[in-house]
């Protein structure tokens, strides 16, 4: 009786073997989520129920940090060590090795030399006009994304910054990369698809209605970025600047993900929040607290601030059920605010704040081909 074993060649061993047969290159997408899930039951189908729920919330939340690759999720070993890996490759990334990253978003094929070996994976996208199937780099995981965008806006040079993001638009909406997608508003076709689309929220059909500033001052859209720390690494305020996207390090910002300011009479600060389905209401502490971290960072805030007004863009996934309702600002009893400022809080919200709801989809950024 014969037994044949199938083993991953040695990678010395498999290029002299290509080379010499000329072989044709088969690339594979990961698993998807379902696949995944399907696998987690039959590894655990003669385990219980309960015990099969368990293990599957294990290797999702495995999946969610380092991507879909079998050969770690399954092993919270392995995991351990290579979401550690992962994560030490971004931390201390430099400058040289940073520029590494502008391959994602473009065409080419998995290089183990580079440093996108830890964090990338290659997908199979096909071109719905030629027909024609594409490979590219992208974030292995949203988890590793995030952390590898942040990074790069720390770092890159602006012209780089808005060249990986422009590759990488439609995968972070895709994706739903949540705050990381505010990126998205550096790209001009981006910008340009969505710009006339924001629809606007009012408290009442009474409100005289009234146009998003992105669409209004298109020709101001933000071409640069600026990357805010956490206020207990900050310790010198910065002027107010227009043309600028402003995100945040922190990942539990108050009120939004990302905001920018608009040369209007009086200027507009324009705040971008990636929304999920359902109410987005706040309350009259949250408002306050972002309005002291803008104090914070930003020089003469409380004279900027006196006739400012406010436009919140709420930015949902095309799949996801859109808002249409105002979002109100909840005065709450248990808030460390005070009776008054509550209502003055109230007051402004209702009063100097405009809402807008726009819906977004990878079609709205066509990937680079």
């Amino acid at each position: 009786m014969g037994h044949g074993f199938g083993v991953t060649p040695f990678e010395r061993n498999y290029k002299e073997w290509v080379k010499r047969r000329g072989a044709t290159t088969i690339v594979m997408n990961c698993p998807g989520e379902s696949d995944v899930k399907a696998m987690c039951v039959w590894m655990r189908r003669h385990q219980p129920v309960r015990e099969q729920a368990e293990y599957w919330k294990v290797v999702k939340s495995q999946m969610d940090e380092v991507g879909p690759i079998p050969r770690y999720i399954f092993d919270e070993r392995k995991y351990d060590n290579w979401v550690q890996r992962c994560h030490k490759t971004v931390d201390e990334a430099t400058s040289s090795v940073i520029a590494q990253y502008t391959d994602l978003g473009c065409g080419g094929s998995w290089d183990c030399t580079k440093v996108l070996y830890w964090l990338a994976r290659v997908v199979r996208v096909r071109d719905e006009a030629s027909g024609s199937e594409f490979l590219f780099n992208v974030p292995a995981s949203a988890h590793l994304g995030n952390k590898t965008l942040f990074k790069s806006a720390k770092l890159m040079q602006q012209r780089d910054f808005n060249f990986l993001i422009s590759g990488l638009t439609d995968y972070l909406i895709s994706e739903n990369f949540g705050r990381s997608t505010v990126f998205a508003f550096l790209n001009e076709s981006f910008v340009s698809a969505i710009e006339r689309r924001p629809r606007e929220l009012r408290p009442s059909p009474q409100r005289q209605s009234h146009r998003c500033a992105l669409e209004v001052y298109s020709q101001e859209r933000s071409t640069r970025h600026h990357v805010l720390p956490p206020l207990e690494h900050f310790s010198e305020r910065i002027d107010v600047e227009c043309g600028v996207l402003y995100v945040t390090e922190v990942e539990n910002f108050p009120l939004v993900d990302g905001f920018f300011f608009v040369k209007s009479n009086p200027m507009t600060l324009v705040g971008l929040r990636m929304a999920a389905a359902g109410g987005h209401h706040t309350r009259a502490s949250t408002v306050r607290q972002f309005t002291e971290c803008l104090a914070a960072y930003f020089n003469v805030w409380e004279e900027l601030s006196r006739d400012m007004f406010w436009e919140i863009i709420y930015v949902q996934h095309a799949d996801s059920t859109p808002m249409n309702d105002w979002q109100r600002c909840d005065v709450v009893n248990s808030d460390d605010v005070s009776t008054k400022e509550k209502q003055k809080i109230a007051a402004f919200w209702n009063e100097k704040v405009r809402q807008y709801q726009v819906s977004i989809s990878s079609g709205d950024a066509p990937r680079r081909f």
